[in-house]
């Protein structure tokens, strides 16, 4: 069973309660992507709802926050970073970070809303980018980017 949240993040001490419960994989959607509260805050037929909607539409835990503390406290959990991610660059950062995947949503959407053609744009662009990082910090691939743990620049002198 794969637990997804829907904007506000998971924490490592509810991640902890989860694996407990049996759960195979966690998606952090962490705060930074699609906030369901403002959604709904959009959908509210009344004041009430949605000003709630209004006043939460930021709460949540950060994705890189998420990743640090749940990789923490589960080293083998597949983890799944998403939720703010927009690029490339941010992709390799949430695997420095310890995630095993990464889901972005409206970028992808946003180019396919256009055309099929700036779809495919985007996506070359994001491996490039996701490339051009990993040369920026010296690891050859995914693997050894997930293994160094960071993603700093390579300094040649």
């Amino acid at each position: 069973m794969v637990v997804k949240e829907v904007g506000n993040g998971i924490s490592a001490g509810a991640a902890q309660r989860l694996i407990a419960a049996g759960v195979a994989a966690i998606d952090v959607a962490g705060a930074g992507g699609t906030s369901w509260a403002k959604v709904e805050s959009q959908r509210a037929k009344d004041n009430k709802q949605r000003r709630l909607g209004q006043t939460f539409a930021d709460w949540g835990l950060p994705t890189a926050e998420c990743i640090s503390s749940i990789r923490k406290i589960a080293p083998n959990i597949l983890l799944i970073a998403s939720g703010g991610l927009r690029n490339g660059l941010d992709v390799a950062k949430a695997i420095a970070l310890g995630a095993d995947l990464a889901g972005l949503a409206r970028v992808f959407l946003e180019a396919a809303a256009v055309s099929e053609e700036k779809l495919d744009e985007f996506a070359d662009i994001l491996i490039a980018e996701l490339e051009t990082a990993l040369f920026c910090t010296g690891n050859k691939d995914i693997v050894s980017l997930k293994s160094s743990g960071m993603l700093q620049p390579v300094m040649n002198i």
